[in-house]
This record gives C-alpha cells, structure tokens and sequence, in this order.
C-alpha cells in the first residue's frame, strides 16, 4: 500500500505532489486537514480566511478520489482520524510551529521543501564564512541569478548592470489618476466560494471565530488554472510597465502594473521557477524591457528567497529581537481597521485597501504602515502580528523578516543597513495622497504638520545615539541640527503620542 502524503494549506500546486526527487509516488493517496483550530488562535482577515479555505477544497475537489480531506478541530486530530497511526509523508512546511509539530509527530517523515528556488543546503553553502553583517540582499540576488543564469549574458548580467533600481523609481505620471496599463486577472467565484462564505458566516455567529476586515468577491487566485491565467496575463499585458513605477503609488489605482502573484506562489499554486523563467522570456523575445523583467525578477529570485532563507537562518529569538526598545500597543483604529477614524490621507486610504482586499503593494506597506508604526514606537512582534493576519499573502515565514528586519529594523540592523522611514516629502513625491490631505508634507509643527515628517525627525532625535554612528543615517540625524523650530516638534509629537492621526 502507498504511503498518504500530507499536503498543508500552503502546498497546492502539482508541484508539492509531483514523484522523483523525494517526492510521493504518483499513485500515493493525499491527506489534508482543515484545522479550525487556525482561526481559532489569530484574528485574520476575513478575505484571507477565504481564499486559504477556497483554494484547499479547490485543490481536494481537483484530487478526486486520490485526496482523504478531513475537517478537524486540530491538526492531530485531522490526521488520525485520516490515517489513523499509518506513516505519513509531507513536504518541509513554511512556519516553525508546522515544523515542530510534524517533527512531534511519531508516523510523519518530512521531505525536503518545494516552492522555492534555492534548497536550503545551498543557502548553507552561500552563508558559510560569511558573518550576518554580510548576508545582505543584494549580494544573495546575485548569487541567484549566476546559479540559475538568470538574466545573463554569458558571465555577466543582462544589460551590464545587476540593479536597475535606478530606472525604477520613477514617480507616478503627473496628473493620472491611473496607470494606462491592461486590468488584472480576476477570477469568478463558484460553488466552492458559496460554501465557503456560508462556513465563515456560520462560524462568525456561532462564535467559534472572530475575523477583520471585509469579504468581498473573491480577487485572488484559488486554484492552479486561475493562477495560471494570471501569471500568463501579467507576462502578456502587464509586465512591460511593472518597473518604471513599482514603487510610486495612485489613491485610485493601488494595483497599478503590479503582478498580484504573490498570494498564488505563497499558497504553492505557482512555482517560483515558472514566474521569473517567464519574464525572461518575455524580455528576450522583445516584448518587455529589460528594467521591468529584472524589477519582476529581484522580487521573486531575490526577495522572496532571501526573506524564506533568513526565517530559518535566524531562528526562533529573531521573532522578540527590539533593538529600538518600541513597546508601544497598535491603536484600536489600526487592529480594526478603520479607516475613517483617521484623517491623514495616506494612512486612510491604504487601509481602506486593506480593509476591503487584504493587500497593498510593497510601498504602501513599507512607507505607510511599516512607517508610521516604526515612528510612533509600537511592539514589532505585534506590528508582524498584524501584517500576518491581515494580508492575504501573509504566512509566518514572509512576514518576520520583512517586519522584524526591514520595516521595524528591529533587528538592528541584522538585515538591512538603515530603518525605512521618511517624511512627507517622499511621500509628497512618489504618490498621490499628499494633496487633498488636511496636512501638508512641508509642515512640521502647528495644526497642519504631517505626521509623517513630525514623526520622522522625532525618530530621528529618539534614536539619534544608535543611528548618527550608521554611514547611511548620520546624515540625516545630523540634520536635526539645522532646525530651529526641532523643541517645538518634539513638545508638539509627546502630545500627539496616541492620538488618531
């Protein structure tokens, strides 16, 4: 008899099932458990909720026969009553706690990850003799791409140079109010949603689960044809304009030319490879330029690949590291949500988007959210918290670097070289949202200061020791000097420390 193999909410694409390499025989039978002990623990978001259970009864109604899918309270008690004390195989899961319980358990043998580019024994291999101060990004991105000949031309990178960040970073187009770029994919919900939404409603009254934010048509893939449909559209009609603005942002546009891919890789609908294979392909038959391939590129053979090797490379204590000592609680209008408690514009409009979709894109969630957060002091383990439960393509191992690292330089510095924070004037310059706003990025003190350029220099002077010894911040921090009205700030930021922005 073949062994079962246990497929985890995060491990739906063939290539989680696929023989050879470790993998489960072809004829192996499928187990997976829906475990409501899940929502239980965390108050997600309510689309995100959905879009993990539509995509899990998608893949078991496309298994058939093969797939025993089992609603259980635990995930222990999924998988006796599944296979009672049969042995069991699954793929390596995404979060520590998957890990250790699947480690816990006597009859289950853990194979290697899928879903990723590089297998950790590599990373090991990339990390040997190198101390963490230089295990930055950039250098891993390149490793990548000489590993995989990704964008290269011989030894040497597509175009002559590794990063063309340089050429994305325009701001939006003066004057639009969108990108004139092709709509995304979005697929139409079925019978599976029906009974979704029929499940989460009925839980929510039962009192079984709390969720936040809405739950509105389902916007993002739940099965491998839908992703499919999307990575081809985003190849097709998209891509060319992704790099110049991936990082500007439009109040009516907050899709802009991004590709909308990354709740479909981290559900395991697509593989990694598949995506970046295709937007090289796309650059080399002509039909985008070189710019928004590699942008696309870096995202998913840099980003996404160092974020998943750090989470294991760092281990367990990097999730209480708070090198800033911010110990501040996230604000009710922030943990609900509501958006129009609040009157700074950029804050406002980004989370209506998350409120009604469960995603923003990287900018809006770095120099909005991760900013403000960062400025006004709060926990970074409940500030990680909240961007897990509340983004649809949020998991354990994506959102602890990215917060903990990047947007909260919790780690000090472990990761990245400086905090991500400004004032107004970038957000004055690489969006929209600054002018019809009740504050004006240029004022710093009286009724009409905004928060963020306030905020930003009294981070500057509440961390000035730490951060005017750092080569990328000490000139800034040395700026402080030069403004006369600075004890005017800072008496003006103690009195707003907890009020709605």
């Amino acid at each position: 008899m073949e062994t079962p193999h246990w497929l985890f909410g995060d491990q739906l694409g063939p290539h989680f099932t696929a023989p050879g390499g470790g993998g489960p025989r072809k004829a192996s039978p499928v187990v997976m458990i829906e475990a409501r002990s899940v929502f239980r623990r965390r108050r997600f978001h309510r689309a995100k909720a959905h879009l993990v259970l539509s995509a899990m009864r998608h893949r078991a109604a496309e298994l058939g026969e093969r797939v025993r899918y089992v609603r259980a309270r635990t995930y222990r008690e999924g998988l006796r009553e599944a296979v009672g004390d049969a042995e069991v195989t699954v793929h390596r899961p995404t979060s520590r706690a998957a890990m250790a319980l699947v480690s816990a358990l006597p009859n289950v043998r853990v194979l290697d990850a899928r879903g990723f580019l590089v297998p950790r024994e590599e990373f090991g291999q990339w990390v040997a003799g190198r101390s963490d101060a230089q295990l930055r990004q950039e250098d891993f991105y390149r490793w990548v791409r000489r590993r995989h000949g990704l964008l290269m031309e011989g030894d040497e990178p597509a175009g002559g140079r590794w990063n063309l960040d340089h050429d994305n970073r325009l701001p939006p187009p003066s004057g639009a109010e969108r990108l004139d770029t092709p709509a995304p994919y979005r697929p139409r919900e079925d019978a599976i949603d029906d009974e979704v939404r029929a499940d989460l409603d009925r839980w929510e009254r039962e009192g079984e689960v709390e969720f936040v934010g809405r739950d509105g048509p389902r916007l993002f893939p739940a099965d491998r044809r839908e992703a499919r449909t999307a990575l081809r559209r985003f190849l097709t009609h998209r891509l060319a304009d992704f790099g110049a603005y991936e990082d500007a942002v439009l109040a009516a546009d907050p899709v802009m030319s991004h590709s909308l891919l990354s709740s479909s890789l981290n559900l395991g609908l697509l593989d990694p490879w598949e995506c970046v294979a295709g937007a090289e392909a796309a650059w080399r038959a002509g039909e985008v330029p070189l710019n928004s391939a590699e942008g696309f590129v870096r995202q998913i053979a840099g980003w996404r690949e160092y974020v998943w090797q750090l989470y294991w490379h760092f281990g367990e204590e990097y999730r209480d590291r708070n090198a800033l000592h911010h110990t501040a609680e996230l604000p009710d209008w922030f943990l609900e949500l509501d958006a129009e408690a609040v009157t700074a514009r950029c804050l406002s409009t980004v989370l209506a988007q998350v409120r009604d979709t469960g995603w923003t894109h990287h900018i809006p969630r770095l120099m909005v959210l991760g900013s403000h957060a960062l400025q006004s002091g709060w926990d970074p383990r409940a500030v990680t918290d909240w961007f897990h439960r509340c983004f649809v393509d949020g998991y354990d191992w994506v959102m602890l670097p990215n917060v903990v690292g990047m947007s909260q330089y919790a780690d000090g510095g472990r990761m990245t070289t400086k905090p991500y924070t400004s004032g107004g004037a970038y957000l004055n310059r690489m969006t929209d949202l600054c002018g019809p706003c009740a504050y004006r990025p240029d004022h710093r003190t009286g009724g009409r200061a905004c928060p963020f350029t306030a905020g930003y220099w009294a981070f500057l002077h509440r961390h000035r020791e730490r951060l005017v010894h750092n080569p990328r911040m000490a000139r800034p921090v040395h700026g402080l000097d030069r403004l006369s009205d600075l004890d005017e700030l800072l008496r003006e930021h103690r009195r707003n420390v907890g009020r709605t922005p």
